[in-house]
């Protein structure tokens, strides 16, 4: 994975959160007697990502737009199935974020924009300057940005994806993923897509025409394919247009034409370990954590 000089990770950083929050108990508490069971996670999953990587350039990209994204306002029911974070956890992302710029590490987030769409526009921008990107998620969303000499790592299920490997894990392209979410429905982020368009008959149908825009272009053709009940997938295409447009607008990852990044807003800055230590015992971290932390930054 070397095609290029220089390499930026982008940490999809609410996976990491989420996770934690779920599979540690809340009885990890602070002085105050607020939990940090997500922050205890967080900071195990950076300390062994740093440990591990040695990163020069990090991003640590948050969601701040749960409810207020741009495709809430297309689409009001984006994401409506989600219960939001109750405060205990917003409390703790703001934890998060603390010990992410103690560890001398940029982050980004937008009331606007998700952190797709985030991590999408500081790799459009890098790009510019030469840098590959390695995104850290088990989003599949995110297999869209992937071109040659980038991966996509889920970190914690220890899989890396490269952009010949996506074919065989979505049977589609990397620059499919978005037009093949948009046929099939996305039930995590509530997207309906198409009715009756199942992940694998999207598939055939971008294997044949390539792109949502060429199928539309091209219609009166499905009824010909090779498919089991072309011509009833037809009609459901036909019937379903506006929807799979309308579900095409939220599946592709969109650009923030405010965020400006080059590559020192990413470099990895010097701290202290005590600095960082510090820190970490105000956030109520243990001591094996603080000392772990303390070792990836000295």
């Amino acid at each position: 994975m070397a095609d290029k000089q220089r390499r930026v990770y982008l940490i999809d950083a609410s996976i990491y959160i989420f996770r934690a929050w779920f599979s540690l108990p809340d009885s990890l508490t602070n002085a105050e007697g607020n939990p940090i069971n997500a922050l205890h996670g967080f900071a195990d999953f950076l300390g062994g990502f740093l440990d591990e990587a040695r990163p020069e350039h990090v991003a640590v990209v948050f969601d701040e737009s749960l409810t207020s994204s741009f495709r809430n306002q297309i689409f009001p029911a984006y994401k409506a199935n989600r219960e939001l974070p109750p405060a205990e956890l917003k409390q703790q992302f703001n934890y998060c974020r603390t010990l992410v710029n103690t560890l001398g590490l940029a982050d980004f987030s937008s009331n606007c924009y998700e952190a797709d769409d985030l991590i999408g526009t500081i790799a459009a921008r890098l790009r510019r300057q030469d840098f590959s990107m390695v995104i850290l998620s088990a989003d599949k969303d995110l297999a869209q940005l992937i071109e040659e000499g980038d991966m996509l790592w889920d970190y914690a299920r220890k899989r890396r994806h490269r952009y010949a490997d996506i074919p065989q894990w979505l049977g589609v392209q990397a620059h499919q993923v978005a037009d093949w979410l948009a046929l099939a429905g996305d039930s995590v982020d509530n997207i309906p897509g198409v009715p009756g368009i199942g992940a694998k008959t999207a598939t055939a149908l971008l294997t044949h025409f390539e792109s949502l825009e060429n199928l539309y272009d091209r219609l009166d053709e499905v009824s010909n394919l090779k498919l089991r009940g072309a011509a009833r997938i037809q009609g459901l295409l036909r019937k379903h247009e506006e929807n799979a447009r309308l579900a095409r607008q939220l599946t592709g990852v969109a650009i923030d034409p405010d965020l400006q990044v080059g590559a020192s807003d990413v470099e990895r800055r010097a701290v202290s370990s005590a600095d960082v230590t510090a820190v970490c015992d105000e956030l109520g971290l243990g001591r094996m954590t603080q000392a772990r932390l303390a070792r990836v930054v000295g």
